[in-house]
């Protein structure tokens, strides 16, 4: 399966959403365009099988709205939250969006990660990065691998 090219999907979805978030930094985009690498091989917009996976990043609606819920939504985060409004173009985006809304996607995606309160690994480190997906993205009984996943990370890391 081939997906979107990686070093335009890093330049012209990733970069620039992390960057209007604050959220930026080659750690970061390198760590979710490695995530939408191993998630889906930016091929997929549904996880396939049946799953409730949604977007390139394959975020579950139930984390969507726990991102929502139970952070964007406090005040000390009303920034954010009004950037991911902006970035939707709705004031209370629904875990849909993430199919056909890429810098929506990712910036979920990120918030998701920004929550984790282990700091990012270093920008050049893809086993670093693939662990860190396995750990704080993934499920210890989901379906990413660690080992597994270290070419998709050094493949964003080259993009």
């Amino acid at each position: 399966m081939s997906g979107l090219n990686l070093t335009q999907l890093k330049n012209e979805i990733v970069r620039p959403t992390l960057d209007y978030l604050g959220l930026g930094g080659d750690a970061a985009v390198n760590l979710l365009t490695g995530t939408a690498l191993a998630e889906s091989d930016t091929a997929y917009l549904r996880q396939i099988g049946g799953g409730p996976a949604l977007g390139l990043w394959q975020m579950e609606p139930a984390t969507h709205d726990d991102c929502w819920t139970n952070f964007l939504r406090f005040p000390a985060q009303s920034r954010l939250a009004t950037k991911m409004q902006q970035i939707a173009g709705v004031s209370a985006p629904k875990a849909d969006v993430m199919i056909y809304h890429l810098r929506y996607a990712c910036a979920v995606a990120r918030i998701r990660f920004y929550r984790v309160h282990e700091p990012l690994p270093a920008a050049d480190d893809p086993a670093g990065m693939s662990r860190y997906h396995k750990v704080h993205y993934n499920t210890p009984l989901g379906a990413a691998n660690a080992l597994g996943n270290i070419p998709d990370f050094k493949a964003a890391i080259a993009a």
